[in-house]
Protein backbone atom coordinates (compact mmCIF):
# COMPACT_ATOMS: atom_id res chain seq x y z
CA UNK A 1 0.00 0.00 0.00
CA UNK A 2 1.90 3.43 -1.07
CA UNK A 3 1.19 6.39 1.21
CA UNK A 4 1.74 8.72 -1.93
CA UNK A 5 5.57 9.63 -3.76
CA UNK A 6 8.19 10.13 -1.78
CA UNK A 7 11.87 10.83 -2.97
CA UNK A 8 14.57 7.95 -2.97
CA UNK A 9 16.54 7.29 -0.27
CA UNK A 10 14.57 9.74 2.51
CA UNK A 11 12.06 8.80 5.22
CA UNK A 12 9.06 9.57 6.08
CA UNK A 13 9.06 9.99 10.07
CA UNK A 14 5.59 9.07 11.74
CA UNK A 15 4.15 11.17 14.70
CA UNK A 16 3.16 9.02 17.53
CA UNK A 17 -0.19 9.44 18.64
CA UNK A 18 -2.31 8.42 21.70
CA UNK A 19 -6.08 8.97 22.46
CA UNK A 20 -6.80 10.42 25.80
CA UNK A 21 -8.62 8.36 28.33
CA UNK A 22 -11.11 11.36 29.28
CA UNK A 23 -12.16 13.47 26.32
CA UNK A 24 -11.40 10.73 23.60
CA UNK A 25 -9.46 12.96 21.41
CA UNK A 26 -6.32 11.61 19.61
CA UNK A 27 -3.05 14.09 20.57
CA UNK A 28 0.47 13.63 19.46
CA UNK A 29 2.29 11.41 22.67
CA UNK A 30 4.11 14.50 23.75
CA UNK A 31 1.55 16.40 24.78
CA UNK A 32 -0.19 13.61 26.63
CA UNK A 33 1.03 12.43 30.55
CA UNK A 34 1.06 8.61 30.47
CA UNK A 35 0.31 6.70 33.80
CA UNK A 36 2.13 2.75 34.07
CA UNK A 37 0.89 -0.44 35.27
CA UNK A 38 4.23 -2.12 35.83
CA UNK A 39 3.72 -6.51 36.34
CA UNK A 40 4.55 -5.95 39.64
CA UNK A 41 1.72 -3.70 40.20
CA UNK A 42 3.32 -0.67 40.64
CA UNK A 43 0.96 2.12 39.10
CA UNK A 44 2.67 5.86 38.58
CA UNK A 45 3.01 8.53 36.30
CA UNK A 46 5.61 8.04 34.10
CA UNK A 47 7.29 11.09 33.00
CA UNK A 48 9.94 9.94 29.97
CA UNK A 49 6.90 8.19 28.33
CA UNK A 50 9.07 4.76 27.87
CA UNK A 51 8.26 2.65 31.08
CA UNK A 52 7.55 -0.76 31.07
CA UNK A 53 3.46 -1.79 31.67
CA UNK A 54 0.13 -1.21 30.30
CA UNK A 55 0.23 2.77 29.95
CA UNK A 56 -2.99 4.89 29.45
CA UNK A 57 -3.01 8.44 28.69
CA UNK A 58 -4.29 11.51 29.80
CA UNK A 59 -4.48 15.55 28.20
CA UNK A 60 -3.28 18.18 29.86
CA UNK A 61 -6.83 19.85 30.29
CA UNK A 62 -7.98 20.58 33.71
CA UNK A 63 -11.54 19.05 32.62
CA UNK A 64 -10.45 16.06 31.78
CA UNK A 65 -8.63 15.57 35.12
CA UNK A 66 -11.65 15.81 36.89
CA UNK A 67 -13.66 13.45 34.47
CA UNK A 68 -10.85 11.17 35.45
CA UNK A 69 -11.08 11.89 39.26
CA UNK A 70 -15.10 11.14 39.13
CA UNK A 71 -15.37 8.47 37.53
CA UNK A 72 -12.18 6.97 38.85
CA UNK A 73 -11.37 5.67 35.29
CA UNK A 74 -7.93 4.59 35.72
CA UNK A 75 -9.06 1.66 38.29
CA UNK A 76 -11.28 0.21 35.26
CA UNK A 77 -8.41 0.67 32.69
CA UNK A 78 -6.22 -1.01 35.54
CA UNK A 79 -8.56 -3.50 36.78
CA UNK A 80 -7.30 -3.20 40.31
CA UNK A 81 -7.61 -0.20 42.81
CA UNK A 82 -5.36 2.71 42.27
CA UNK A 83 -4.40 4.76 45.05
CA UNK A 84 -6.23 8.01 46.06
CA UNK A 85 -2.58 10.02 45.94
CA UNK A 86 -2.45 9.39 41.74
CA UNK A 87 -5.69 10.83 41.63
CA UNK A 88 -4.75 13.96 43.75
CA UNK A 89 -1.77 14.42 41.86
CA UNK A 90 -3.97 15.07 38.71
CA UNK A 91 -6.09 17.93 40.59
CA UNK A 92 -4.77 21.07 41.62
CA UNK A 93 -5.82 22.11 45.08
CA UNK A 94 -7.44 24.84 45.97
Amino acid sequence: MSRGKVARGTAIKQIERRRCVACRKIFPKSELKRVVKTSAGEIFFDESGKSQGRGAYLCTSPDCAAVVVKRRNFDKIFKCKVPDELYSKLVPSS
